[in-house]
Protein backbone atom coordinates (compact mmCIF):
# COMPACT_ATOMS: atom_id res chain seq x y z
CA UNK A 1 0.00 0.00 0.00
CA UNK A 2 1.24 3.48 -0.89
CA UNK A 3 0.58 6.35 1.49
CA UNK A 4 0.55 10.09 0.84
CA UNK A 5 0.28 12.55 3.69
CA UNK A 6 -0.98 16.07 3.10
CA UNK A 7 -2.42 19.04 4.91
CA UNK A 8 0.69 20.44 6.52
CA UNK A 9 1.61 24.08 6.46
CA UNK A 10 2.44 27.12 8.51
CA UNK A 11 0.07 27.90 11.35
CA UNK A 12 0.17 30.16 14.37
CA UNK A 13 0.31 28.77 17.85
CA UNK A 14 -3.16 28.01 19.09
CA UNK A 15 -4.40 27.15 15.65
CA UNK A 16 -5.50 23.84 14.19
CA UNK A 17 -4.59 21.58 11.33
CA UNK A 18 -6.17 18.53 9.80
CA UNK A 19 -3.75 16.17 8.16
CA UNK A 20 -4.84 13.56 5.67
CA UNK A 21 -3.24 10.30 4.65
CA UNK A 22 -4.52 8.89 1.39
CA UNK A 23 -3.79 5.28 0.64
CA UNK A 24 -3.60 3.65 -2.76
CA UNK A 25 -2.74 0.28 -4.16
CA UNK A 26 -4.96 -1.64 -1.83
CA UNK A 27 -7.65 -1.08 0.73
CA UNK A 28 -6.52 -0.14 4.23
CA UNK A 29 -9.68 -1.48 5.86
CA UNK A 30 -7.64 -4.30 7.43
CA UNK A 31 -4.75 -2.05 8.44
CA UNK A 32 -4.03 -0.33 11.66
CA UNK A 33 -2.88 3.18 10.86
CA UNK A 34 -0.51 5.44 12.72
CA UNK A 35 0.81 8.96 12.68
CA UNK A 36 4.36 9.75 13.66
CA UNK A 37 6.35 12.96 13.58
CA UNK A 38 9.96 14.00 13.42
CA UNK A 39 11.10 17.39 14.62
CA UNK A 40 14.37 18.91 13.38
CA UNK A 41 17.31 17.15 14.98
CA UNK A 42 15.08 14.72 16.82
CA UNK A 43 14.13 11.10 16.42
CA UNK A 44 10.78 10.21 14.94
CA UNK A 45 8.12 9.78 17.58
CA UNK A 46 4.66 8.31 17.83
CA UNK A 47 1.64 10.62 17.69
CA UNK A 48 -1.53 8.57 17.29
CA UNK A 49 -2.87 5.29 15.96
CA UNK A 50 -6.23 3.84 15.04
CA UNK A 51 -7.47 0.28 14.61
CA UNK A 52 -8.88 -0.93 11.26
CA UNK A 53 -12.46 -0.46 12.39
CA UNK A 54 -11.75 2.85 14.10
CA UNK A 55 -12.97 1.51 17.43
CA UNK A 56 -9.62 1.75 19.17
CA UNK A 57 -7.42 4.82 19.25
CA UNK A 58 -4.08 5.44 20.88
CA UNK A 59 -2.48 8.83 21.51
CA UNK A 60 0.88 10.08 22.67
CA UNK A 61 0.75 12.05 25.89
CA UNK A 62 2.09 15.07 24.04
CA UNK A 63 -1.08 15.38 21.92
CA UNK A 64 -3.69 13.65 24.05
CA UNK A 65 -6.74 15.80 24.59
CA UNK A 66 -6.05 18.10 21.68
CA UNK A 67 -5.86 15.73 18.77
CA UNK A 68 -8.20 13.30 17.07
CA UNK A 69 -7.32 10.48 14.74
CA UNK A 70 -10.06 9.18 12.47
CA UNK A 71 -10.49 7.19 9.31
CA UNK A 72 -12.83 6.78 6.40
CA UNK A 73 -12.28 3.33 4.97
CA UNK A 74 -14.61 4.05 2.06
CA UNK A 75 -12.22 6.82 1.03
CA UNK A 76 -9.13 4.84 2.00
CA UNK A 77 -8.03 7.83 4.05
CA UNK A 78 -6.92 8.50 7.60
CA UNK A 79 -6.99 11.88 9.29
CA UNK A 80 -5.23 13.58 12.16
CA UNK A 81 -6.77 16.72 13.62
CA UNK A 82 -4.51 18.64 15.98
CA UNK A 83 -5.87 21.63 17.89
CA UNK A 84 -4.21 24.16 20.17
CA UNK A 85 -1.00 23.78 18.21
CA UNK A 86 2.25 24.63 19.94
CA UNK A 87 5.65 25.50 18.49
CA UNK A 88 6.90 22.14 19.75
CA UNK A 89 4.43 20.46 17.39
CA UNK A 90 6.61 21.64 14.51
CA UNK A 91 7.72 18.52 12.66
CA UNK A 92 7.34 16.42 9.56
CA UNK A 93 4.30 14.24 10.10
CA UNK A 94 4.25 10.75 8.64
CA UNK A 95 1.46 8.25 8.29
CA UNK A 96 2.09 4.54 8.45
CA UNK A 97 0.16 1.31 7.99
CA UNK A 98 0.35 -2.14 9.49
CA UNK A 99 -1.74 -5.13 8.55
CA UNK A 100 -3.85 -6.41 11.41
CA UNK A 101 -6.15 -5.20 14.11
CA UNK A 102 -3.66 -4.42 16.86
CA UNK A 103 -2.10 -0.99 16.83
CA UNK A 104 1.10 0.01 18.53
CA UNK A 105 3.13 3.10 19.19
CA UNK A 106 6.32 1.46 17.93
CA UNK A 107 7.68 2.35 14.51
CA UNK A 108 8.99 -1.12 13.83
CA UNK A 109 5.50 -2.59 13.80
CA UNK A 110 4.46 -0.53 10.77
CA UNK A 111 5.17 -1.90 7.33
CA UNK A 112 4.31 0.98 5.01
CA UNK A 113 5.20 4.65 5.31
CA UNK A 114 4.26 7.80 3.48
CA UNK A 115 6.65 10.64 2.66
CA UNK A 116 5.47 13.09 5.27
CA UNK A 117 3.99 16.54 5.41
CA UNK A 118 5.65 19.48 7.16
CA UNK A 119 3.84 21.29 9.94
CA UNK A 120 5.37 24.52 11.18
CA UNK A 121 3.87 26.26 14.17
CA UNK A 122 4.94 29.85 14.75
CA UNK A 123 4.87 31.45 18.17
Amino acid sequence: VQLQASGGGLVQAGGSLRLSCAASGRTISLHGMGWFRQAPGMEREFVAAISPSGDFKLYANSVKGRSTISRDNAKNTVYLQVDSLKPEDTAVYYCAAKLGATVFNREATYENWGQGTLVTVSS
